[in-house]
């Protein structure tokens, strides 16, 4: 016996999700150290950015469910909030920390030396906290409790880890002071690896050829999102061990249908009139006509002068051809057999909603995707008190943006390698992805943007000529760049091994 439906559903996806955070929590840890240990070459100091984004998920998770006991947030909320805990506090105490070391080495005193890192890394993560906050507003302008969950969750998260980076790490560092070198494994590079210096100046001697080749690349990558093709996985989203995965394929393979989810005609009238009977019957002749739909059964409730005529679906309910076909029975047979019946007509159930979802997406993920390019592009505007810089930042993450959209279908599409990285090829992407995307991406990617280029216009103001900023604002920061990267890279990778 194998119980299925929407309740038995949700409560076993809340239970994977319960038990997939766990596992990836405890596994994003240990690998954002191992990780960190090999940056810092000093085990106390790799600790300090762990302890700073476990504080800030903490928090952040307290103040969700208080919030969640008023409003309603998606389960996904817990997700968000680690992924990004981890990947936002990590980044922002390691920018802190390597400055604080930096002018440690460079002779400094302990107090000085955090007041240098606060006047410098700290207020860069000032305004990387915000990039990536602004970002996050455009999902509060889809009108969908999805959407306005993950964005609470994620600025919230990012919130918290900077005030975390401003107020806690200061303070812990002060205590420790020189003992964060403590389990040393290597030596500490105070100016930053010589492999950034010849890497930037190289850049520099063939700016054109560089761009250029980076520029073909990223739209190469880009190429397979103009195939992109959005709505919901639903039962497709669960392991092919669960109960429900199961109970849904005995249910579709023995009956013909669908019929965990049918489309709901609701019809409004005299049902026992012979015009609407005619029009219900006429209703039922077409759907059984069509191939993505399969048998309907009619539900009559003459006392409230209503009538439910229940369409089974020929494949999973929210499968790219069940969503056409509510477009069909809404579009072109409702109209048709109730042309002049008086009764009104109302098309809802699983596939109507999904299909609901997935237009309201479409229709408002362009108008935050500007919202959020003007925000930003004034936020850049006010740091760096330039126009060309803003233009810059925002041609380039959009390229990197596309380029994500584009291995995102190459892979999880198309299939494209998916054996070998233990994903499964699905039909569609999730309709919040490339919204969810677009504003993670673009906050992290402008996150970067401001470390680096804040590191520039410190070595400019100082006297240093454009070239020699440039190359020193690089060798300084692409490394403690890069490893972020790589940190945030395999805290999500984590998850992306999870089970759901």
């Amino acid at each position: 016996m194998r119980p299925f439906g929407a309740i038995s559903l949700n409560e076993e996806i809340s239970e994977i999700i319960e038990e997939d955070l766990a596992q990836g929590e405890a596994i994003g840890v240990i690998v954002a150290l191992i990780v960190l240990v090999i940056v810092f070459g000093a085990l106390v100091a790799s600790l300090l950015p762990i302890v700073v984004a476990v504080f800030a998920i903490a928090i952040a998770l307290g103040i969700a469910a208080v919030v969640g006991q008023t409003f309603q947030l998606s389960i996904l909320v817990t997700n968000i909030v680690t992924m990004m805990g981890l990947a936002v506090g990590i980044d922002y105490s390691l920018f802190v920390v390597s400055r604080y070391r930096e002018e440690r080495a460079r002779g400094l005193e302990k107090i000085d030396a955090i007041t240098a890192a606060g006047s410098t890394a700290s207020r860069a993560v000032v305004f990387s906290g915000f990039t990536v906050v602004i970002a996050l507003l455009g999902m509060f302008i889809v009108p969908q409790s999805i959407f306005r969950s993950i964005a609470f969750g994620a600025s919230l998260v990012v919130i918290i880890a900077v005030l975390a980076t401003l107020t806690l790490l200061p303070a812990v560092l002060s205590l420790l002071g020189d003992r964060i070198e403590k389990g040393r494994i290597r030596r500490h590079q105070v100016e930053g690896h010589p492999f950034w210096d010849r890497v930037a100046r190289a850049v520099m001697r063939r700016p054109v050829a560089w761009l250029a080749g980076g520029v073909v690349i990223l739209l190469l990558l880009a190429l397979p999102a103009l195939g992109l093709k959005t709505g919901f996985s639903g039962i497709d989203a669960v392991p092919t061990d669960t109960e429900s995965y199961r109970a849904f394929t005995e249910l579709t393979q023995k009956f013909d249908g669908s019929r965990d989810a049918p489309v709901h005609v609701v019809v409004d009238g005299a049902v026992e009139s012979s015009d609407v009977e005619s029009a219900i019957a006429a209703l039922i002749e077409r759907t059984d006509d069509d191939p993505d739909l399969g048998p309907a059964s009619v539900e009559l409730h003459p006392d409230e002068n209503l009538a439910i005529v229940s369409v089974t679906t020929a494949e999973n309910p929210n499968a790219p051809e069940s969503l056409a076909a509510v477009e069909r029975i809404r579009h072109q047979y409702v109209p048709a057999v109730f042309a002049g019946v008086d009764a009104d007509v109302l098309v809802g159930g699983e596939p109507a909603m999904s299909r609901d979802a997935v237009e309201t997406t479409n229709t408002y993920t362009p108008i935050a995707n500007v919202f959020v390019l003007l925000l930003s592009f004034v936020l850049l505007m006010i740091v760096f008190r330039s126009i060309v810089v803003p233009i810059k930042a925002l041609l380039l993450n959009l390229l990197s943006v596309a380029a994500a959209y584009g291995v995102v279908v190459a892979v999880c599409q198309n299939g494209f390698g998916a054996g070998l990285l233990g994903f499964r090829d699905v039909e569609v992407i999730e309709s919040w992805l490339p919204l969810f995307l677009f504003s993670i991406l673009f906050g992290l990617s402008m996150d970067y943007h401001v470390f680096i280029l804040s590191r520039i216009r410190e070595a400019y103001d100082r006297g240093m000529s454009t070239e020699a900023a440039i190359s020193h604002g690089i060798r300084t920061t692409a490394g403690v760049v890069t490893s972020a990267a790589v940190v945030m890279v395999a805290v999500f990778s984590i998850f992306g091994t999870l089970s759901m």
